[in-house]
């Protein structure tokens, strides 16, 4: 039996299949972007009412401050904007700034000016890169009794703050531990290994890396001898193979009382 040919008529149904399956598709995509956006408005709305009930909590109590802030970031809504960069036609500032009071947005800048002071302060000493948490204890050991607590979370979104200013201020994690950066230097895969490498006994040596990492000497002494221009490093000279020291972790140290 011969077989007939395909016609015009199958490639005109094709053509309507092909648009009808085009059509439900927008459709679909359509109703997906209404139904999540009206999920965001409801979510937008119960934030508000939590964040009316709970406004003093937010302001004094550091752990419920960075719940809160994090349920924010999940649906998009930053509350710690600037209160003239969200503001009415009235210039009366931003919903969450008369929410919130501007003790929230005050806390974080004012935080983020003492991070800068701290960090200017311990430049030559650290070459820049200073933990989050000697930071902390800095500041906490500055501020008067009955002040509110600063976490390590404050520290960093305080960071983020200065970030509109096109300042060099950034953060980074050097093994298990995050560091505040206030030089705009990028750091090299090696440089990062041997600072990690310096996090376990406080200190490296030429031979240690040589030995632990598998690098030639050259490489090794490279990669010391830049962090130590930079003072990321101090050096011992006391010893046989000189040792070259993390500052970071010798003020921990002298802190613990393990460092006379």
């Amino acid at each position: 039996m011969s077989r007939k040919g395909v016609g015009l008529a199958a490639f005109d149904r094709s053509r309507i299949t092909s648009a009808q399956y085009a059509s439900h598709g927008n459709n679909l995509r359509s109703s997906h972007s209404t139904s999540l956006a009206t999920q965001l408005s409801v979510f937008r709305s119960l934030l508000q009412q939590f964040a009316q009930t709970h406004a003093k909590d937010i302001r004094s109590n550091p752990s419920f401050r960075a719940e809160f802030a994090r349920m924010c970031a999940a649906i998009g809504v930053d509350p710690l904007a600037s209160s003239s960069g969200a503001g009415g036609k009235d210039g009366s500032g931003s919903f969450w700034a008369q929410m919130l009071g501007g003790s929230v947005n005050d806390f974080y800048f004012e935080l983020a000016v003492r991070v800068v002071e701290v960090c200017g302060a311990t430049r030559e000493e650290n070459g820049g890169l200073i933990g989050v948490k000697e930071i902390r204890d800095r500041i906490m050991s500055t501020r008067m009794e009955g002040a509110p607590e600063i976490t390590d979370d404050d520290i960093l979104r305080a960071v983020n703050t200065l970030k509109p200013l096109g300042s060099s201020y950034s953060t980074l994690t050097v093994g298990h531990k995050l560091y505040i950066r206030s030089i705009p230097k990028e750091l090299n895969t090696d440089q990062s290994a041997v600072l990690e490498a310096a996090q376990l006994l406080g200190y490296v040596s030429v031979f240690m890396l040589m030995l632990n990492l598998k690098w030639p000497r050259a490489r090794a002494k490279t990669a010391i001898d830049d962090l130590v221009s930079e003072s990321m490093l101090w050096v011992d000279q006391q010893c046989d193979e000189w040792e070259y020291w993390s500052p970071g972790f010798m003020l921990e140290a002298q802190q613990d009382g393990s460092i006379g």
